[in-house]
């Protein structure tokens, strides 16, 4: 499993970097879900200006906002195609995304550096793109077993993180010749895991070892 951090000059019109240019702010976004071309996500400002409500509302892309608690805000709006192209390339959007004006950081996590050329493919028609740094996780953090790792791969390939779902837990499951529940206690334990070590790799992050990306 790798770690890629894409830096994205986005050229598309977009009601967050108008934001960010209009009141001189840098942000970081936290995605909740992907769904029929709409993306919905939670804005987070230490100093939050007074327009910002009517800023969001009369932007015709966003369809939904609300304010949540101080300095967060629930956002739904038309993607720019970012975030599709991070999901339908197997890839997970880890941390929350930083937004400027002109520039956007995406961390993601990914298991085959194909789905990593297809997303900066992807990215590419949003805008100008720079790969930052790459890094591989440590195998035996993860500590996956081999079951747990068929199944999460199984489930990656088919598109059952997919939205909507390309294949149910029970297509699945019978592929793989077990139960459903079976399946799914599988993939918990996988993604529990994975996550754990995606935490632990932050604590390693400015430890030798990483891979430097290739410059071409």
């Amino acid at each position: 499993m790798f770690q890629a951090t894409i830096h994205l000059q986005q050229k598309k019109d977009c009601v967050l970097s108008e934001f960010a240019e209009e009141f001189n702010v840098s942000f970081k976004i936290a995605i909740e879900e992907l769904h029929d071309h709409h993306v919905t996500f939670v804005i987070e400002l230490q100093h939050c200006p007074d327009e910002i409500t009517d800023f969001f509302t009369s932007s015709e892309q966003v369809k939904h906002f609300e304010q949540l608690d101080e300095g967060s805000y629930l956002v739904t709006k038309e993607s720019c195609g970012a975030y599709s192209a991070v999901d339908r390339n197997h890839g997970i959007l880890r941390r929350q995304n930083v937004i400027t004006a002109n520039r956007r950081e995406y961390t993601v996590l990914f298991f085959r550096r194909e789905d990593l050329k297809a997303m900066i493919d992807d990215f590419k028609q949003t805008g100008e793109v720079t790969l930052g740094k790459l890094s591989k996780f440590n195998e035996s953090t993860a500590g996956l077993t081999d079951r747990q790792f068929e199944v999460i791969e199984c489930a990656l390939n088919e598109g059952y993180f997919e939205w909507p779902r390309d294949a149910s837990s029970e297509e699945i499951s019978e592929k793989l010749n077990i139960s459903r529940a079976t399946f799914l206690e599988h993939l918990r334990k996988a993604q529990s895991k994975l996550l754990t070590d995606a935490i632990e790799e932050d604590k390693r992050a400015n430890q030798p070892g990483y891979i430097e990306p290739e410059t071409h």
